[in-house]
């Protein structure tokens, strides 16, 4: 299982990622000022690192839990990234609404849009990342898969 060390690394490094993605396209897309989506996109990011540690810590013991391991294939990541998702819709709504001024119904909008380029990139990421960082037990269990 990954580290807190790790976590943390991930967590920070996904939301910095996603920032400057986000928000230009973002502020282009809903035509709302840089600045007002770059609030958005920052208390959104602070609140998206902790939901992201906290998500992943549960999910990944649970799936130790449930299955002996924490390797995840492609349909638990899609799964995995859907559901981190959904979560962050829930908390974000209302500041989204409140901040832009806008319905709560607009905010859904918006963060549904978000909501999606987030399951994108979230499994692009984590994909990448688990490549970039393997744990040393998935490490051992490639090798062994190997020789048989």
């Amino acid at each position: 299982m990954r580290t807190t060390r790790d976590r943390i690394r991930h967590a920070i490094s996904f939301e910095i990622i996603g920032l400057a993605l986000v928000t230009p396209l973002g502020a282009f897309v809903f035509h709302v000022p840089m600045s007002n989506l770059a609030v958005v996109g920052v208390v959104s990011a602070t609140i998206a690192t902790g939901w992201n540690y906290l998500y992943n810590l549960i999910f990944d013991h649970i799936l130790q839990w449930r299955t002996g391991r924490t390797m995840k294939g492609l349909g638990l990541r899609i799964v995995h990234a859907v559901l981190f998702e959904a979560g962050l819709l829930l908390l974000l709504l209302p500041f989204i609404a409140w901040h832009l001024g806008i319905s709560l119904i607009q905010a859904l909008a918006m963060d549904i849009s978000f909501a999606v380029f987030y399951v994108a990139y979230a499994f692009v990421f984590n994909l990448a990342y688990d490549r970039l960082f393997p744990l040393p037990e998935w490490r051992q269990r490639k090798i062994q898969a190997s020789m048989e």
